[in-house]
């Protein structure tokens, strides 16, 4: 083992938390069951591609006499798709679960993410492995990766590689498409009556796989304190200084969660939320020119400096360009062959017109060259624009000087930063460390309870830790039917940010003061030691979602 740091050495000793109806004795927890439920759309599609785990109802796990199966079994573990803080606790809290119902229990970890079922290849987990992990980031203990599980050959070598090690459980640790195929996995276990079960654990640093009974993914909470710490550092740069902007894109490709949180944490002088410029029908030219407005009345009040935080997301939320995106994803899915032919700019341009609508041909032709080209890069896993290869924060700050110049003002001085892997593999923050752990620790349960099918979940999580609760959420709930590959499949849908909550309400009283005004918060370094005020503090979002 490598030296570690002393902060690495200490938080290999920290004691996760548990929700109270779980830290006592396994013989004590009970499972209550509540009403069937229904896809959130497309309930008749989702119900007819998932005839044997559609309709499963809520769980919750309570005080009572249990019922769990106490007999020694082996669970398979995988973590999917990108990092997010905190899943070496959501092992740590499996694997404890396990050892405590029956200390004979074996979990094997899956190596490089999906495809390490796919190729039987495996370690086993150990107390001796798993405590040079325990409480710190990345998920290197075994690695992830983004293979996909979707088709009948791939369910049916997991089962044979599952019967080779006689694993009975399945832990997919990963976001809203990795718990799309925990879905798909478990239907397909169950229709060939394997008599393997599948739990999924709700992983995304966006912050976009939430509902009522997940309110939180793990991750979010850590990665948006790292930024926040970034974000101030710039902003009292920024106000030392006091002659640069500075463009600051944030992750977060679908919904703008990080980007308000952040904003909420550090009050910027603007942060753009991808969902209101879509509500609001905003076009590319009245984005800029809200930011040229903002940038112009503080350069005239003296302050030629500010913060301005934009969503990596922002352009597939803008409506004209959100339909170019559509159309090019499209025509990707079903020409990919005929445009590979075309070997620069000038003919990818020409070809894109001639198969485009005439608005979308307009838009695409009107963009400046470096951005026609992030459009067109190969696709991600999904047929889908990499959007977080588009330089959005480049291009808005050329268009607002653009602006501004047409003005007859000064153009603005910009720096630009793009913050996204900065904060995926951070050490957990108490609150993370903590709800991971029992992610982990209740996935166990729900194997045990003889479920499959079901997401992990905690909730109350504004409370203290102790006042938690644990139960399941069944996937197909959280389901509906979206287009991919030019295909209609079912996905989990997306959590946005909702415009009429009570973070985003926040956000809209304070912009126009922090738009004016130097108004910045410095939260520092995420705070592992003192009070539990300061240590054990979770985002502003929840606090304000369940104040």
């Amino acid at each position: 083992m490598a030296k570690l740091s002393p902060l690495h050495e200490d938080r290999l000793l920290y004691a996760p938390k548990l929700p109270g109806v779980l830290a006592g004795n396994i013989s004590e927890v009970a499972l209550t069951q509540g009403n069937p439920t229904e896809a959130v759309a497309n309930t008749a599609e989702v119900a007819a591609l998932f005839p044997q785990t559609y309709g499963a109802p809520m769980v919750s796990f309570t005080k009572g006499s249990s019922q769990l199966n106490t007999e020694a079994i082996h669970i398979g573990v995988i973590l999917s798709g990108g990092q997010a803080p905190g899943g070496h606790n959501v092992i740590s809290g499996l694997f404890d679960g396990m050892k405590k119902t029956n200390p004979n229990s074996k979990l094997f970890g899956f190596l490089g993410g999906p495809s390490g079922i796919l190729e039987n290849d495996a370690i086993e987990i150990t107390d001796e492995l798993l405590k040079e992990y325990r409480n710190s980031g990345g998920f290197d203990i075994i690695g992830s990766g983004r293979t996909k599980l979707e088709s009948t050959e791939q369910f049916d070598t997991c089962i044979e590689v599952c019967k080779k090690r006689n694993i009975s459980g399945i832990i997919i640790i990963g976001g809203d498409d990795s718990n799309t195929n925990a879905a798909l996995l478990a239907e397909y276990f169950a229709q060939k009556e394997s008599g393997i079960q599948v739990i999924g654990a709700p992983k995304t640093i966006d912050g976009d796989l939430k509902n009522d009974n997940i309110e939180i993914s793990f991750g979010f909470d850590t990665a948006c304190k790292t930024y926040s710490e970034l974000i101030g550092n710039i902003e009292r740069d920024a106000n030392s200084a006091k002659k640069y902007w500075h463009f600051i894109k944030l992750m977060g490709r679908s919904a703008s969660h990080i980007g308000l949180e952040c904003a909420l944490q550090t009050q910027p002088n603007i942060a753009i939320i991808s969902e209101e410029v879509e509500a609001k029908n905003m076009s590319l030219g009245a984005v800029v020119s809200d930011m040229a407005d903002i940038i112009d009345a503080r350069a005239k009040a003296g302050e030629t400096f500010g913060v301005a935080l934009i969503p990596e997301g922002l352009v597939e939320f803008i409506p004209e360009v959100k339909v170019l995106i559509a159309e090019l994803n499209d025509l990707m899915a079903h020409h990919e062959a005929e445009f590979a032919k075309l070997d620069t700019l000038a003919a990818q341009t020409e070809w894109l017109v001639g198969h485009l609508s005439s608005a979308a041909g307009a838009v695409f032709t009107s963009l400046p060259e470096n951005i026609k080209k992030q459009l067109l890069l190969d696709r991600d896993p999904h047929g889908n624009v990499q959007v977080s290869l588009i330089e959005t924060e480049k291009l808005l700050s050329e268009m607002v000087n653009v602006e501004l110049v047409a003005r007859g003002s000064k153009p603005c001085k910009a720096q630009h930063h793009f913050f996204g892997y900065e904060g995926r593999c951070a050490f957990p923050s108490n609150f993370d460390a903590d709800y991971c752990y029992a992610l982990g620790y209740n996935a166990f349960l729900l194997i045990a309870s003889g479920l499959t099918g079901y997401l992990s979940s905690i909730t109350n999580l504004s409370a203290p830790a102790t006042e938690w609760k644990a139960g399941g959420v069944p996937i197909t709930m959280m389901m509906n039917m979206e287009q991919r590959h030019g295909e209609k499949k079912p996905v989990i849908k997306k959590a946005l940010v909702e415009l009429d909550a009570a973070p985003f309400k926040k956000f809209v009283e304070m912009r126009s003061t922090w738009a004016k005004e130097t108004s910045y918060t410095y939260p520092g370094a995420i705070q592992y030691y003192g009070p539990s005020a300061v240590c054990d503090q979770t985002t502003k979002t929840l606090a304000l979602e369940q104040a």
